[in-house]
């Protein structure tokens, strides 16, 4: 048994080879410059991910044949200035396959804009935030349109909004919540132009891509393009942007009830559902973190267990929460990751999400009878959640981990096989109108949030567990305060309400007073400290930032900030105390 008494008999299946998507020429050359890199200049002196990144100057034959010519020591490094010049010569920038594009909606003060928010501090200090857009806005260099062999990045139709930092594409589920916070500042068009781009990539690949870089086309990210068309819908009523996604959408539908993703769970009642996982389709190292990856796969002596390793690194990845102990067999051991082994919470709470979406898509483009079949589809999976997650003593809906080891059939569902450890993923149901509209479900949830130790003082921590992992204690995320308090907040439950607005007050305070004392915005916070940014994790933290930017705005457009009421971490702190005394 595993630390979290969940069984360890392993129930993954081998990566079908067929199923690999192979690599590209110019990835696999980056990856050994990268290495070359990493060898030259010393690992901590080196984000992996920027050798992958810069794009050439001229043939990939020609880059490689000079850099086979550099002279090399035994260990692979080249001589510091040598590696250089040979950069500097052959190789642009990681940022310069895109150009700053300035943001065709853009106003420096929508009309209309956080018409609540009537602190004078916090409205200057919310205007800055929606200038960020401006300066986070860019489109692809016509070089990359016209030489694609050349870049890593792909080429997209429109222009976007990057997350920030070392993020210089797009990403998937980050562009959900950068388009709340445009919706919010009024930019419609630049809203549209991502979405515009999540389907070119859909399109193109038979499902929406990590995000916009050659090396990222063998695995997704949790699917909320549904979700962003949705809301771009309710804010503008585009109807043609309906139409023009729905067969993109249903193309998604399938890749996620593909073979690889689908698992299917009989409860004790006897009852079949059909349930999802995330399943990358790789099985080698990242591109983007290639060193790192072989450093942790080196304590494997076997290829076959070391093409199970990055196949699970991968999977990892394509559920955002890349790393957290959720994924670990062993919670101390980074290579028991076994994220194929999991069915997730919130994994499946998304997929409910995109059959209810289009449904309703279906019917505003008038299609009966496909939104009368996403909906029988919806009610099964809303059963199946209760059935398979749901557990009544934590009140809370929890991961289940597969032990049956074959790779086919049907699994019958154990008590023993729930992970009963606390992460903010079990709350994510919330977010879907069938749980936040039962008023039952939502008053055991809320009774589990105040209780369950995961509401702190400056937000929801994204685990119990101090690990050193970025998806775990004490860092909160911006996707998870935005999920649970707007199911919270949707309820209409007077008690749900209140803890919404809590935790939304002190997320925005502790945004605000790291702002005030870095001048940024940050991809995750400390929700342990008001006013400190995250960490932990295999890069150093990260600014700008796309969906921290979105969750404030959104926060601010639904809760406003009064005149009076001050901005102040000591506030917060001393509210802690009265989550759980509420209760």
């Amino acid at each position: 048994m595993s630390a979290s008494g969940i069984s360890e008999s392993s129930s993954s299946c081998p990566l079908d080879p067929i199923l690999v998507t192979p690599s590209i020429p110019l990835v696999s050359f980056l990856e050994r410059l990268q290495e070359t890199a990493v060898n030259t200049f010393g690992r901590s002196n080196v984000d992996p991910k920027t050798y992958v990144d810069v794009s050439l100057k001229f043939s990939l034959s020609e880059t490689e044949a000079a850099f086979d010519k550099l002279s090399r020591s035994a260990n692979g490094s080249v001589p510091a200035n040598e590696l250089n010049d040979f950069i500097e010569r052959y190789f642009d920038g990681a940022d310069d396959d895109m150009v700053y594009h300035e943001p065709e909606d853009y106003v420096e003060e929508p009309e209309g804009f956080l018409p609540r928010v009537e602190h004078p501090e916090m409205r200057a200090w919310a205007l800055k935030v929606h200038s960020l857009w401006k300066n986070l806005s860019r489109r692809v260099s016509s070089r990359v349109k016209t030489h694609p062999h050349l870049h890593t990045f792909l080429p997209l139709p429109a222009s976007f909004v990057i997350p920030g930092s070392r993020f210089r594409e797009v990403y998937y589920w980050d562009s959900y919540w950068i388009i709340r916070g445009l919706l919010v500042s009024k930019m419609y068009q630049t809203a549209k132009a991502m979405v515009t781009n999540l389907i070119s990539l859909l399109e193109e690949y038979g499902f929406v891509p990590t995000g916009a870089r050659a090396y990222y086309t063998n695995r997704s990210q949790p699917p909320l393009l549904s979700a962003m068309i949705y809301e771009i819908y309710n804010a503008t009523g585009d109807t043609e942007l309906v139409k023009r996604s729905l067969p993109a959408l249903r193309k998604e539908y399938e890749f996620w009830n593909s073979e690889i993703h689908r698992v299917t769970i009989v409860d004790p009642q006897g009852c079949t559902h059909t349930l999802n996982r995330y399943y990358a389709m790789w099985n080698k190292p990242r591109p983007e973190g290639s060193v790192k990856d072989k450093r942790f796969a080196s304590k494997f002596l076997d290829d076959s267990e070391k093409q199970h390793f990055y196949y699970e690194v991968a999977s990892t990845c394509e559920s955002g929460w890349d790393f957290s102990t959720r994924w670990l067999r062993d919670p101390l051991e980074f290579t028991s990751v076994a994220a194929t082994s999991v069915i997730p919470v919130d994994l499946n709470a998304f997929i409910l999400g995109m059959e209810l979406n289009i449904a309703f898509f279906a019917k505003v483009t008038g299609d009966t009878s496909t939104a009368q079949h996403f909906l029988q589809l919806s009610n099964r999976r809303k059963k199946a959640l209760n059935s398979v997650f749901w557990n009544k003593n934590m009140k809370q809906w929890l991961d289940y981990w597969l032990t049956n080891s074959t790779c086919q059939g049907v699994r019958v569902w154990e008590d023993q096989q729930q992970n009963h450890n606390v992460f903010a993923s079990n709350f994510v149901p919330l977010w879907m109108e069938p749980f936040y509209s039962d008023s039952s479900i939502v008053a055991s949830v809320v009774e589990s949030l105040k209780t369950c130790g995961l509401v702190r003082a400056a937000g929801v921590a994204t685990s119990l567990t101090n690990s050193g992992q970025q998806w775990d204690f004490p860092n909160g995320w911006p996707p998870i305060q935005h999920m649970i308090v707007e199911g919270l907040v949707k309820s209409g439950l007077k008690e749900a309400a209140s803890l919404g607005e809590e935790i939304a007050r002190r997320w925005i305070t502790t945004n605000y007073i790291a702002y005030k004392k870095t001048g940024f915005m940050h991809e995750k916070y400390n929700v342990e400290h008001c006013g400190e940014f995250g960490g932990g994790g295999l890069y150093v933290p990260q600014t700008g930032f796309g969906w921290s930017n979105g969750v404030v705005l959104a926060f601010l457009e639904e809760f406003g900030w009064p005149r009076d009421r001050d901005i102040d971490c000591s506030l917060i702190s001393s509210e802690l105390d009265k989550i759980g005394s509420r209760s």
